[in-house]
């Protein structure tokens, strides 16, 4: 799962795919000048950062090519993801790349300053539905307009896939809300557009599950179609469907099996090819296994059909990659966690027979991303934890990492405005501008390493996404958030020497994750709209229960103060005990498979929004200028050869405009057609 960066007034606040704090800041401060290193532009609600990879350049030779071979393969496998989240997509990009190339008209007009906003806004969000609310971006410039730039520049784009770029079809991506057909209301490409809620869960209560106890992740690789009237699975695999760019993506990962560190590594690279080519999801499992035992060496990377949260049913996987780098610093002063993550499981609150008795393999390990691809790029997580099957997590472990040149690359960016405006008063203030990053990161941490590793099903009860169906994953976030919040207010952290101060930290968090779940995370959506996004839901609805159940000791008091409205924490430790209750909660629904439990406590506090306080939040973020969400360019790695063309080093550049970079992507890696 990924850990994004996703909590506004943190400098980092993030929540991820078994996570993905899905797919950046979510609300990050930019102030008035940032480092040109790392801003590269800002348009509509976004903003574009560039990231360094520290430690490359002390690589060995071999490294190097192992690092750069295994961007390619990510790199290659692009245009899966832009086929993933929409039938038409790269027919749309396709048609609108060329249009941005070759359009020789007034690109001083108000219509092509829409258009190209709107192109980047696609490229952004790696499809027409926005890369977070899951809504159809708005194109800002009429039909006939693009008919015009079309006919000029001689690209084609007709009949539904012009169309659907201005009329109502297709409205939502992904539509996760209760009382819906939810397969039939998104747009999400894993399913046939005929096809229903009824189809899939029959198709896949009859679908091979694999060995009773260790069930393979049914449906992860592939499309559901109709053919002939009969459903059929579109195996995404060498021959298969996307089968010329996983073709390109097996070319490369043949490369670094060839420069791996070590034996391992070369074992789980072959595995990780061996099922590119067969789509065999015994196979993924058996690949998942041997990498999360692939634990020496600088370079490690994470790749597949990964994270669930794009499919309604919470049964296909995403396309990904993120290559990494060890920090070696960073990573020592965490591993402390790892090695006490048995403590942390039994000194929680949680009932006895829902907790592990033998917590295995979490390894954690703070690293430097040396390029992304798929559902984590342009938009980015800041944490990740897999892998995702239950059951090999918990005979075999997981890994966690965090994604430190990201974050860093976020907090070089960011600001205070936005914590002034929306903190309680000025001892918020201080214990945010102190100690707010430090909690961050123990947050992303605790979440990752003990959250999503914590816990275990009842015996006989089926996978999440059976039991809980379209609330498993915002269920899941919740879960490992609450189990970060219990314990960032515990001297145990100071025992451990992690924080030179428990007590300040803890607040710090708390405060922070209150301002963001009740308030400051509404700048994200439109007035009078839902929230819908797993990661935003999660965070209302356990700052909501918190709220409403500390109400007879005032636990978190509303305040009104010149006309404006803030959340003030009065009791630290009583709230940490509600996080506890609601912590235990959550743990009995996942273990016992509680649908209706997990439907009341989301629909009930998670969905709907405070109209009068969402219209004040907008007003009082109208006078910032920074974009709500962050996304990143990669570095570039340029192969220096001799005259006979041997590699003898990779040189490291950043690209100079988000646009650059996109269209050099499409040309080169371009392999879905």
């Amino acid at each position: 799962m990924k850990w994004k960066l996703l909590c506004m007034g943190l400098v980092l606040a993030g929540v991820m795919g078994a996570c993905k704090q899905e797919k950046a800041p979510e609300v990050v401060e930019t102030p008035e000048k940032v480092a040109y290193e790392t801003f590269v532009e800002q348009f509509a609600d976004v903003k574009v950062l560039r990231y360094q990879i520290p430690g490359f350049e002390d690589l060995t030779l071999k490294e190097k090519k192992l690092v750069y071979y295994l961007t390619q393969a990510g790199l290659s496998g692009r245009d899966m993801m832009w086929d993933q989240n929409y039938r038409h997509n790269l027919s749309i990009r396709a048609a609108l790349e060329k249009v941005y190339a070759n359009y020789k008209g007034d690109k001083n007009s108000e219509d092509w300053k829409a258009f190209e906003t709107y192109l980047k806004r696609v490229w952004f969000s790696n499809g027409i539905h926005h890369h977070y609310s899951n809504d159809k971006l708005p194109a800002g410039f009429s039909p006939d307009y693009l008919k015009g730039m079309l006919s000029e520049t001689g690209a084609q784009l007709e009949g539904e896939a012009f169309e659907v770029i201005f009329n109502d079809a297709d409205a939502k991506k992904v539509n996760k809300k209760k009382g819906v057909d939810n397969v039939a209301a998104s747009a999400v490409n894993f399913y046939g557009p005929d096809i229903t809620n009824a189809g899939v869960e029959a198709f896949y209560a009859k679908a091979d599950k694999g060995p009773e106890g260790r069930p393979i992740e049914t449906g992860l690789n592939s499309t559901l179609v109709r053919e002939n009237g009969v459903l059929v699975e579109k195996v995404w695999k060498s021959g298969g469907l996307y089968g010329a760019a996983i073709d390109e993506m097996v070319k490369w990962l043949e490369l670094a099996q060839g420069v791996a560190e070590n034996d391992q590594q070369a074992k789980t690279l072959g595995l990780l090819i061996d099922y590119y080519k067969t789509g065999n999801l015994h196979t993924w499992d058996e690949y998942a296994i041997a990498w999360v035992n692939s634990t020496q060496g600088n370079i490690d990377w994470i790749s597949g059909f990964v994270e669930v949260y794009n499919d309604p049913k919470g049964i296909k996987g995403s396309y990904e990659t993120i290559v990494q780098l060890k920090d070696f610093e960073m990573s020592k002063q965490m591993e402390v966690l790892s090695a006490n993550a048995q403590w942390f499981e039994d000194n929680a609150p949680l009932m006895d027979e829902h907790k592990k008795k033998d917590v295995v393999g979490i390894s954690y390990k703070t690293i430097n991303v040396a390029g992304e691809a798929g559902d984590a790029s342009p938009s980015t997580p800041i944490g990740v934890n897999l892998p995702n099957n239950n059951w090999i997590r918990q005979e075999h472990g997981s890994k966690s990492v965090s994604l430190g040149n990201i974050i860093n690359s976020y907090n070089n960016a960011g600001g205070s405005g936005r914590l002034k405006e929306f903190a309680h008063d000025e001892e918020e203030i201080a214990l945010e501008e102190e100690f707010g990053q430090k909690a961050d990161k123990l947050h992303t941490a605790l979440h990752e390493v003990i959250g999503h590793a914590s816990g275990q099903i009842n015996p006989g009860i089926g996978q999440p996404k059976e039991t809980l169906q379209n609330y498993a994953s915002t269920m899941e976030e919740g879960r490992a958030d609450l189990v970060g919040l219990y314990y960032l207010m515990d001297p145990k952290l100071q025992e451990l020497g992690l924080v030179t101060d428990w007590e300040k930290t803890g607040k710090a968090a708390y405060d922070g994750y209150i301002r963001n779940g009740l308030m400051t995370q509404l700048i994200r959506i439109e007035l009078g709209d839902d929230i819908e996004e797993d990661h935003m839901v999660n965070r209302q609805w356990v700052s909501a229960w918190a709220f409403e159940k500390g109400q007879p000791d005032n636990v978190i008091e509303k305040v009104s103060r010149d006309g404006k409205t803030y959340f003030k924490v009065n009791d630290y430790q009583k709230l940490r005990e509600l996080f506890g209750q609601l912590l235990r909660e959550t743990q009995r629904i996942k273990s016992e498979g509680d649908f209706k439990a997990a439907q009341d406590l989301v629909e009930g506090y998670g969905v709907k929004v405070d109209q009068a306080l969402h219209a004040e939040v907008l007003k009082r973020n109208e006078q910032f200028t920074s974009a709500p969400y962050s996304g990143f360019v990669n570095p570039v790695m340029v192969p220096q050869t001799d005259a006979d063309g041997t590699i003898t080093d990779i040189v490291i550049e950043q690209p100079e405009t988000f646009s650059a970079q996109m269209l050099d992507y499409a040309q080169r890696f371009g392999f879905l057609k």
